[in-house]
């Protein structure tokens, strides 16, 4: 069964190897910037992954510049002790959120797609997103992604509109 967890720094080897399955396609959710350099795989890499990403969610440590307090997550199969992907809830919304990216952005590693990770780990984030403080959810997808567009769609996301490329959907759940 498919379902959210905490990064945490047992699971190197399986967050490694998601990495890996990615390759260099995006990886939204993650927190990783697609125009920096690509991800550190080595073990202190992912320390320093693991490290930043609670700190972003630690709502007493003042978000860094241009960023939100954002709570992190693998999509995760317990069952094969393995990471499908990554989701990420952000708390609030800056300019760039509330035009293109929403408060939850999530991808599914390649050999992972198709098969109901995303629509789940949607469905569990909406559920989360009340005990963050968010009443209103916003999801955001490129135009023309149509796998991304179904997940939000499957989940009665409210079509507002389109932004330079980006539709935009709410959720009410608070």
């Amino acid at each position: 069964m498919l379902t959210l967890i905490r990064p945490h720094a047992d699971a190197y080897d399986a967050w490694k190897d998601c990495l890996e399955d990615f390759g260099d396609g995006p990886l939204d959710g993650s927190g990783f910037n697609q125009e920096a350099a690509a991800p550190d795989l080595s073990r202190e890499g992912f320390d320093r992954y693991l490290e930043q990403r609670l700190t972003e969610g630690d709502t007493s440590v003042e978000p860094a510049p241009g960023r939100v307090h954002c709570s992190y997550f693998w999509i995760a199969d317990p069952e094969e002790d393995r990471i499908l992907g990554f989701l990420a809830i952000r708390h609030d919304l800056n300019d760039f959120l509330f035009n293109y990216g929403g408060h939850i952005g999530y991808s599914v590693r390649p050999s992972a797609r198709r098969q109901g990770a995303a629509t789940t780990a949607l469905a569990h984030a909406l559920r989360l997103a009340p005990g963050l403080g968010i009443d209103d959810v916003l999801v955001t997808c490129v135009e023309d992604n149509a796998a991304s567009r179904a997940v939000i769609e499957g989940n009665d996301g409210q079509y507002e509109d389109s932004r330079d490329g980006f539709r935009r959907y709410w959720f009410p759940v608070g």
